[in-house]
């Protein structure tokens, strides 16, 4: 069986021994196009067309000159583990025949070998990276750290990465096209609501804003004005200043400060109303 990946300082190497010319030769078989399945379960999903027919031409004049790694199924057919790119540009240029490594790998090694694969040549747009990790945590029943560790990245890496997969799914498509970037789409995710973001997604594309542009819209979504908290009133204040207008006939009001104290506000109309209200007030409760 072949050696355990241990990170992206080894990467694919590690599948041809110690990747020596000769080693290489001596391990290269053909096999029939026909024979070869690709894996569904790669993480890399979209192929430039006008690249894979460059690829195609130039391996009509040359042929395939990487060997393809396969490994063999219980059926007697072969699934691709790397090198879709080389078998999908071999299919274009009409061969039959393919150079190819077989290699006996378990499951965890084919899901390890196609994300690294593809991380090495960085094939993938942010989109299928981001779904490679989250595919390869769930499959193999690990954290981010430890898939970080299995790809040779940093934690933070890849969970920045993984922050992608809670845009929504229209805002995905934009960063999958190419249309917003990487850092605009986690910038978005400091807005509270899917539809800030998506509103803010169109704004980018419409007007050219940069990351920073977001980020300060972020910022200024965060300092919506505060609500005034409505005191509720101690009944006994208001029954009080009602009964004062009823008794003095006149406006009255009762400002409540802290700890039941506050400030009795009562209108007069001119020196004599107010003279007459002082000595009503004098003689109240006698």
């Amino acid at each position: 069986m072949a050696k355990k990946l241990s990170g992206l300082g080894r990467g694919l190497d590690s599948l041809f021994a110690d990747n020596s010319v000769e080693e290489i030769n001596s391990s290269v078989n053909k096999l029939r196009i026909m024979e070869i399945e690709p894996n569904h379960n790669q993480p890399r999903k979209d192929f430039d067309e006008k690249a894979l027919s460059e690829l195609a031409e130039s391996i009509e004049q040359h042929g395939v000159l990487q060997p393809l790694v396969v490994r063999p199924l219980a059926n007697g057919s072969y699934q691709l583990v790397a090198g879709e790119r080389r078998w999908r540009a071999a299919r274009i240029a009409g061969l039959t025949e393919v150079p190819v490594v077989i290699k006996d790998l378990t499951d965890e090694e084919v899901i390890e070998i196609a994300m690294i694969e593809n991380l090495q040549r960085e094939d993938l747009n942010p989109l299928e990276e981001a779904l490679g990790y989250r595919y390869m945590m769930d499959e193999l029943k690990i954290t981010q750290e430890q898939a970080a560790e299995k790809v040779g990245k940093s934690r933070p890496a890849v969970a920045n990465a993984l922050r992608l997969l809670k845009l929504p799914n229209e805002v995905q498509e934009m960063v999958k096209n190419n249309l917003i970037s990487p850092g605009h789409a986690r910038a978005l995710l400091g807005f509270d609501s899917d539809d800030m973001i998506l509103q803010t997604a169109k704004m980018i594309i419409k007007e050219d804003l940069s990351v920073r542009d977001v980020e300060t819209l972020v910022k200024k979504s965060k300092k919506v004005p505060k609500a005034s908290k409505k005191q509720i009133r101690d009944k006994f204040f208001s029954e009080v200043e009602l009964a004062l207008v009823e008794n003095l006939g006149r406006k009255v009001k009762i400002k409540e400060a802290k700890q039941d104290a506050g400030v009795l506000e009562i209108e007069f109309f001119d020196k004599d109303d107010l003279e007459g209200l002082a000595m009503k007030l004098e003689n109240y409760g006698k």
